[in-house]
């Protein structure tokens, strides 16, 4: 059999593979066919990375990893390593058709947006978006967070028994701050939850990423063509009025999924881990309650130190390039782990624990880097910055309700999360 035969059959036998895990999700009988190397990537031993990611940074920060039927790709665990990936646009592409291309998938079914585009596409896209997400514009949000953040504290307040952390404070803040700067229904709160939620789990089955992808640009390509007709006071109304029909609609549903999936699930699940946190370290929460100095760097400690998002998207190599002295071949994918590139001891002395007085240098990746570094982070911040505070100093007797062994952690996700945080308040 010729090398060009075999690359062939090896190739199509992949994109077969593949596209089998995007019609049917990620179950036990595909994981076994993927390599350790890179589902460390997805796991966690409780808050922290598994081990074999600092052991992997340690001998070899880019290393190359044989997906099954002959396909490769790249794992990169280093901060520097990770921060050289994603701040060449030049070098590394983004575009879905490069998943589309090699899993099988249509590309009709590419969710648009920032996250899966180059430029000059994306640099059109985000001059759109970037003057939505000014502090200036953001501000005019900052009440409406703080009373959706004083709601759910009321409501958890009037609650008897212990309260899930999870569903009554962490997934509705995030939630209903994002229908309000997009200008959606309030009444459709608990299906965009779940849209966001479902494109995360590998777990997923029928409702595998790309099929809740899918899903979430349906329901955004109707939102669209209500603010067309009516436009409100939200981003997208905004878009609308600004911009008119230089922005189709598949554009501007794929700007309002990308919003959705960047600024609901990764914040959610950042406002319950960072809670557990909170719940382990009393004298961190009694300072954050009395100190209002304490926020900002307490936000910043768990940004780096939880790493929601646990990986960025993928890249793909355009030509041959070299990062850390490894050559990295034309078309290769590349996975950078975030949560392994803020742990990196190169960049924080790093003792396992999380401290919000250590003297952590800026730039931690929580929110990527370079042009696809997340437009919403400043938004996300201010949720943080008021949720936190706010639970501390309504609760500051609250105390986990089951063991901590009992906790129950996702155990193979791109966003990190736990499934429910009962607590007693009092």
């Amino acid at each position: 059999m010729s090398t060009t035969f075999r690359s062939r059959i090896t190739a199509r036998l992949g994109r077969t593979y593949l596209a089998r895990i995007q019609r049917h999700g990620i179950g036990s009988s595909t994981i076994k066919l993927l390599p350790e190397e890179l589902l460390m990537l997805l796991r966690r031993d409780g808050l922290d990375p598994v081990s074999r990611v600092a052991a992997t940074r340690a001998s070899a920060p880019v290393s190359r990893v044989a997906l099954p039927f002959g396909m490769d790709a790249w794992v990169v665990t280093g901060y520097e390593e990770s921060k050289a990936v994603l701040g060449s646009a030049e070098g590394f592409s983004t575009d879905f058709a490069h998943l589309a291309g090699n899993a099988g998938i249509a590309a009709e079914q590419s969710p648009g947006g920032l996250g899966f585009s180059d430029p000059p596409v994306h640099t059109r896209l985000r001059r759109i978006l970037t003057p939505e997400f000014t502090m200036r514009r953001l501000r005019r949000l900052a009440p409406r967070i703080e009373s959706i953040v004083e709601e759910r504290l009321d409501a958890m307040e009037a609650a008897r028994g212990p309260v899930d952390l999870v569903h009554e404070f962490a997934l509705p803040v995030p939630s209903l701050t994002i229908c309000e700067l997009l200008g959606v229904p309030y009444e459709d709160r608990n299906d965009f939850q779940q849209l966001a939620m479902d494109r995360f789990d590998l777990f997923g089955g029928t409702t595998a990423p790309f099929g809740a992808m899918s899903a979430s640009l349906d329901y955004f390509r109707g939102v669209v063509r209500a603010q067309r007709r009516k436009p409100g006071d939200g981003l997208l109304g905004m878009i609308v009025r600004e911009h008119g029909d230089s922005v189709d609609d598949e554009e501007l549903a794929g700007l309002a999924d990308g919003v959705l999936t960047g600024g609901f699930e990764t914040t959610a699940s950042t406002i319950a881990l960072g809670s557990l946190v909170l719940l382990e370290n009393e004298d961190v929460l009694a300072r954050l309650r009395n100190d209002d100095t304490m926020t900002a760097p307490f936000v910043e400690e768990v940004l780096r130190y939880l790493s929601a998002v646990q990986m960025a998207f993928p890249r793909f190599a355009r030509e041959d390039i070299e990062i850390a002295g490894v050559l990295i071949p034309r078309g290769d994918m590349v996975l950078c782990s975030l949560s392994g590139a803020n742990r990196d001891p190169s960049y924080v002395i790093d003792d396992g624990g999380f401290d919000p007085h250590r003297a952590t240098p800026s730039g931690h990746l929580a929110f990527g880097h370079g042009i696809h570094r997340c437009i919403g982070a400043e938004l996300a911040r201010m949720e943080l910055r008021v949720a936190y505070p706010a639970l501390a100093r309504r609760f500051p007797g609250m105390r986990l309700a089951v063991p901590r062994q009992d906790l129950s952690f996702r155990k193979l996700s791109i966003v990190y999360g736990i499934d429910s945080l009962p607590v007693h308040l009092r």
